[in-house]
């Protein structure tokens, strides 16, 4: 049919007046043309004809096709009137048309398209529907309407009775309970399909079989069951199938009440101060359902309750604007027709004066006064789902901040993801969908609960496609190995720490679903290379004539496996093609648990950074009986004796957590090479393992360690009794003043920073004790703060050195010093704690010091080999002075004498200071012997002794002082120069030559 107007199709029943006898008669269909004419009188010739059997006399019923046309959209009224069909023949009587049933009303848009839509008791016949589009806004019925171009073949045909029935056990399903739509045949029926339609939605979901989704069948009746029934399996119900020629779609409607896991209040207790706070709010908030609820809060005298909507949920404010008098318990009430109402208690309580509370703060989100012994709770920032909670212990100390706040876009694709593996949806349009998505939402998991909710989504997504075997195009693998590499990138490794204490399997998981996806690439996309910092892959299509296969990836050191021919063999033999498919993992290992399988003990390893999957899949089916050789390049030549170990990643060991496991696999000599080769006779996920040289628990380093800072502490404290005796006698001069300023606050420093850390030994070490985080926080401080203050004393000689004539404000420099000392370690200890605490990666397993694994014991080690080396350049400046005087710059005897003291002193103590802490770096990241951690232990904690000897008590102008002080009451007559008697006897046996260069110094 096509009209440019709004046109029908109908069926008409004939009567011819003059017949007596009935008899019903097949007609063939033909169109009575009526013209454009507004009236709508039947013009031109029938194309109507008649049983001409039926002679005169006889009563003939005839159903005829019928084609009107009309010029407006008013053509309903032309039905009112009396129509005559036209003579269908010229022997034929005239025949009045008495009965009009409309079925089709086709409208015809600027393009020429027309949509034709069936009336109530009439669709189009399921033949036709196939082969069109049906229109974008469907009604109710399965096929009620379809576009067409010219021409319109049809009509919409008479339904014939409902051949079956749709039943349900209950429309009201509890939570937890299994839901079973039973759908009675009586006719024989085909393309059966199941629909679900959540509330507000408008498409329909394409239910199939999953993990709470099944479908039995049985003579005359289907079943579909869904168990562990939640709101997210309420709405309406549709079975669809074809019968007697048509399509038919049955609905039934299931709702389901909420749980009470499902309505969230916030806060869940509360503690509020009267006096700081004047009123406060309580929110209840359910997600959107099926069912209507109405909430209601009690008590809620002055207070005033105001409905907030959100994409997702609704929640019931309570704004209380006046603060009780007493302890008061606010009630939730949430009611539904027909279901006992659900309540919800939030305690408030009154902080009275003399409680114990803990104060203000604002770290992470703000958080009021909160009463000693209550857990003080804030909803999750703007776009999170969840709530941030903090205790307040009972001695009026905050504990950690604890989230588990997740994006909401992360979020969304988890439930998206489990639904899809539950039964809702077609895997091979939401994997794809969901892995691009959520390919962008990795940029913005910044908590542990965001990683653990990606990393769920592609454990779910890698498990809907195996099950449903799915092949995935190029474009879908870029995205998830995208997607991959960003996740174990460095701006979101740091919060596997976290993550992993959350859930510990997720890191098996992980690597279990990148196996499982990219595994499932379709041979047509193939070959297909992939590259990038963390990921690399490699996936090639080969015939079984190829005799073996050898991959090489670009990593450092560089990675090759090879598979023999004789291992591939069996696919070559039964003329088989096949796909093999390598995949290089950088960084994932040191993320995967420390377990250790049979045969491996309770030692620690290493890995050497790298994980290698190869996969064989051959029509359709992994192939995994198969030897590879692999070559993880020359990693430590010292660790050939036996320490290296081939392994790879069983999922199975340790009750699903996953572990390393040597079996299979063994080390073997490379060929011509310094490497070892690993040969597995199998194929997975593979890694190798190299024996730490940690140093265990040795009690004569901790020995040394606690004596070496007990005697530090003490000549420290010996130092300071000396300065308290001669200090007046010592500070003659500006620059005697400088530099026994920052010596002296430079003794201070080291002795508070070996003091906590001497202490440090006895406490219990724990991620967040609060004793433990105070421990490292000032020792960082304190030790940046020694290495500063010699900073300080550095410039200063810097300036005195370059601006001869330039006098300093002894007041101005005294600031600027304190500043540089102080305040700049200050900034950086909290911000490492600030940044990294968060993160899990602030203290180190087992002590209360900065973690060695991450950036926070970077922000310890950056900063003073920054300062030796800017000590040093100031060292190279004051000896090119010595060795170039200039004859006019020529300070007095007295500070000449301090100048010599200030690079005599630095000398000294930068080498040591140096030296101990180069060493310390160097056992972190060596671990090759013992040796080194003796030297850093004994340099390290007899600094103070150190400093002591050679600073103070050899230096012989400081024992005259020390004797003239407690011989006579006569002040010595010369400034205390802390050199050694080392230094001081070189100095002297320069003769007269090198003492008259130092006098033209100035």
């Amino acid at each position: 049919m096509t009209t440019r107007k709004p046109s029908a199709h109908s069926a008409a029943t004939l009567r011819d007046e003059e017949v007596k006898h009935e008899h019903q008669s097949g007609a063939r269909l033909g169109k009575t043309g009526l013209g454009k004419k507004e009236q709508g009188q039947a013009g031109g010739e029938s194309g109507q004809q008649l049983d001409q059997e039926s002679g005169a006399g006889e009563s003939v019923l005839v159903s005829v096709y019928v084609h009107l046309e009309f010029s407006d959209k008013t053509w309903r009224s032309m039905f009112s009137r009396d129509l005559t069909l036209p003579i269908a023949a010229a022997a034929s009587s005239p025949r009045t048309l008495i009965g009009l049933s409309l079925t089709t009303e086709c409208n015809v848009n600027h393009m020429g398209y027309s949509r034709c839509s069936c009336l109530s008791g009439y669709q189009w016949n399921s033949s036709i529907c196939s082969h069109y589009f049906l229109c974008q806004h469907q009604n109710h019925q399965p096929c009620g309407c379809l576009v067409f171009s010219h021409p319109v073949p049809g009509y919409c045909q008479l339904l014939p009775p409902v051949p079956g029935n749709l039943r349900l056990n209950s429309q009201l399903q509890m939570p937890g309970d299994t839901l079973n739509l039973t759908l009675h045949i009586s006719q024989a029926a085909t393309n059966l399909r199941w629909f679900l339609r959540h509330p507000g939605k408008t498409t329909p979901i394409l239910l199939q079989k999953g993990t709470q989704v099944s479908l039995t069948s049985s003579q005359g009746q289907v079943v579909l069951s869904i168990s562990h029934m939640s709101h997210y399996w309420a709405g309406e119900y549709m079975s669809c199938f074809e019968a007697q020629g048509f399509r038919w779609k049955l609905r039934q409607v299931v709702r389901v009440p909420l749980q009470e896991a499902e309505v969230a209040r916030v806060p869940e207790q509360l503690s509020i101060s009267c006096a700081t706070s004047s009123g406060f709010q309580l929110s209840c908030c359910i997600p959107k359902t099926h069912l209507a609820y109405t909430a209601a809060w009690s008590p809620d005298e002055g207070s005033q309750a105001s409905l907030l909507t959100t994409s997702g949920s609704q929640c019931l404010v309570l704004a209380i604007q006046h603060c009780p008098a007493a302890d008061t318990n606010y009630t939730c009430v949430l009611q539904s027709q027909d279901l006992p109402p659900l309540r919800f208690s939030v305690p408030v309580t009154i902080i009275q004066d003399g409680d114990t509370t803990c104060p203000e703060n604002f770290s992470v989100v703000a958080w009021n006064v909160t009463k000693a012994g209550h857990v003080a709770q804030a909803p999750c920032p703007m776009n999170k789902m969840g709530v941030v909670k903090r205790p307040c212990r009972s001695d009026g100390v905050w504990g950690p901040v604890q989230t588990d706040c997740t994006d909401l876009r992360i979020l969304t694709l988890c439930i998206k993801a489990k639904l899809l593996q539950a039964g809702q949806g077609r895997p091979a349009e939401e994997v794809p969908s969901i892995l691009k998505e959520l390919q962008r939402c990795v940029g913005v998991a910044s908590s542990p609960s965001d990683l653990v909710a990606l990393l769920s989504t592609m454990k779910v997504l890698s498990e809907v496609v195996a099950e449903a075997g799915m092949q995935l195009n190029r474009s879908v693998l870029e995205d998830l190995l995208t997607t991959t590499d960003n996740i174990l990138d460095v701006n979101i490794s740091s919060l596997w720490t976290q993550a992993q204490a959350q859930k510990p399997t997720v890191g098996s998981h992980f690597l279990l679903a990148v196996e499982t996806l990219v595994r499932s690439l379709s041979p047509q996309d193939q070959p297909f290379s992939f590259n990038s910092s963390n990921v690399l892959l490699q996936s090639q299509f080969f015939e079984p004539t190829f005799p073996e296969y050898r991959i090489t990836f670009s990593t450092q050191p560089p990675l090759w496996a090879e598979i023999p021919s004789y291992s591939l063999a069996p696919l070559v033999h039964n003329g088989t093609n096949f796909s093999i498919t390598s995949l290089a993992l950088q960084r994932l290992d040191h993320l995967l648990p420390s377990n250790y399988g049979q045969g491996l003990g309770d030692s620690f390893y290493a890995t050497a950074g790298l994980v290698l999957v190869i996969s064989i899949m051959a029509g359709g089916q992994a192939f995994t009986q198969a030897e590879v050789i692999m070559d993880f390049g020359d990693i430590d030549g010292s660790l050939t004796d036996g320490s290296l170990h081939c392994v790879f990643w069983d999922h199975n060991l340790f009750g699903g957590k996953g572990g390393w496991s040597g079996e299979g696999c063994r080390a073997d000599a490379a060929i011509a090479s310094p490497a070892t080769w690993c040969i597995c006779q199998h194929l997975t996920a593979f890694s190798i393992l190299m024996s730490r040289h940690t140093v265990p628990e040795n009690p004569v380093l901790e020995l040394l360690s606690q004596v070496g800072l007990g005697s530090s502490v003490l000549a420290l404290l010996v130092c300071l009794g000396v300065y308290r005796l001669v200090w007046r006698v010592v500070v003659r001069n500006k620059v005697a003043f400088f530099r026994h300023a920052a010596l002296f606050n430079m003794v201070i420093s080291l002795l508070a920073a070996d003091t906590i850390f001497l202490g440090a030994s006895f406490l219990s070490p724990g991620h967040l004790s609060p004793l433990c985080l105070a421990t490292a926080f000032l020792t960082h401080f304190f030790f940046l703060a020694t290495f500063f203050w010699m900073l300080a004393q550095a410039l200063v000689l810097a300036h005195q050195l370059l601006f001869v004539f330039h006098q300093l404000s002894k007041h101005r420099v005294l600031s600027l010093m304190v500043i540089v000392g102080y305040l700049c370690p200050l900034v950086f200890a909290g911000v490492t704690l600030g940044l990294y605490l968060p993160q899990g990666q602030y203290l180190r397993e087992g002590t209360c010091w900065l973690d060695g694994t991450g950036g926070a014991f970077y922000t310890f080690v950056g900063p003073v080999l920054a300062i030796i080396g800017v000590n040093g350049l100031v060292l190279a400046t004051a000896v090119l002075k010595l060795l170039r005087p200039s004859l006019s710059e020529g300070p007095p005897v007295e500070k000449r004498q301090a100048l010599l003291g200030v690079i005599k002193a630095l000398l000294i103590l930068t080498p040591i200071f140096g030296l101990t802490w180069g060493l310390g770096l160097a056992t972190l990241l060596e671990e090759v012997s013992i040796v080194p951690h003796y030297i850093f232990t004994a340099l390290n904690s007899f600094q103070g002794v150190f400093i002591l000897l050679f600073g103070c008590l050899t230096d012989k102008k400081v024992q005259e002082a020390l004797r003239k002080h407690f011989c006579s009451n006569q002040p010595p007559n010369s400034t205390i120069s802390l050199v050694t008697n080392e230094t001081y006897i070189m100095e002297q046996s320069k003769g007269r030559s090198e003492n008259a260069r130092a006098d033209a110094l100035g």
